[in-house]
């Protein structure tokens, strides 16, 4: 005899059931491609902002009976290249001094004189030198001593062979404009209203002697002010020829 299967009839339910179980095991057994690291990659550092101008400050050195023998009133922003000590790359700093946290020091000497500004761990120092031949100072050397958090160590920027400022004995230097004093080939100096009289003070700045940059300014509107005299002259010159020459053009009848 020849079996007979019957056929069931399953509830709708258990189908719904099996078919929902099969796909959630075929679900959790697929194969799933490993994600894909993205390969570490390290950015640069980011470049500090970099401030806008200086306060100006008053700084004022006085010699052993309490008189004042140097004068200078300017605004100071340094800019200094170093290596840093966490990425080990060259980072540049552009800084500001702040007149009311700097400490004022110096002395004052017949051929001689400097100005130490010292701010937190930077210690900032001019020297001057004066000619008794010729009567003229200058602006000798400049110094910085800084300790900044991103360096290794305290580092020292120093040049005592420069010719800024350059002024006569009893008068001020004066540059307005902003100046950069280059010291190192990692150090410069921006100065910014700056005005400086390191020997021949009498009580205030003498009369001051004004840098090539502030001539510079003086000079523009004169030479503006020529230009536009002489092409007026030459515009009324024109007009009178073409005048004289219309007039000789007529003939008496």
């Amino acid at each position: 005899m020849i079996p007979v299967i019957r056929k069931q009839n399953m509830p709708p339910g258990t189908i719904f059931s099996l078919l929902l179980a099969l796909t959630i095991h075929q679900t959790l057994t697929a194969d799933v491609p490993p994600t894909a690291v993205a390969p570490e990659t390290s950015s640069p550092p980011a470049s500090p902002a970099t401030p806008g101008p200086p306060e100006r400050g008053s700084y004022n050195v006085t010699n052993a009976t309490d008189v004042v023998c140097l004068l200078a009133r300017m605004g100071l922003q340094l800019n200094i290249s170093f290596i840093s000590s966490s990425h080990g790359k060259t980072v540049q700093e552009v800084l500001n001094l702040h007149p009311n946290l700097v400490k004022v020091s110096g002395s004052c000497d017949p051929d001689s004189a400097t100005l130490i500004l010292t701010e937190d761990n930077i210690t900032l120092t001019f020297s001057f030198s004066l000619n008794s031949t010729s009567n003229k100072y200058h602006l000798s050397g400049l110094e910085l001593s800084a300790a900044l958090p991103d360096m290794a160590k305290r580092l020292v920027f120093r040049n005592t062979t420069l010719n800024y400022m350059v002024g006569s004995l009893g008068h001020s230097y004066m540059c307005q404009k902003e100046k950069t004093l280059s010291v190192t080939q990692d150090f410069s100096l921006n100065t910014f209203q700056l005005q400086v009289q390191p020997f021949g003070v009498n009580g205030d700045f003498g009369a001051a002697e004004e840098c090539d940059l502030d001539e510079d300014d003086i000079l523009i509107p004169i030479i503006v002010g020529a230009a536009l005299a002489v092409l007026v002259l030459i515009v009324i010159l024109a007009y009178l020829i073409g005048r004289n020459r219309s007039h000789a053009g007529y003939q008496t009848i």
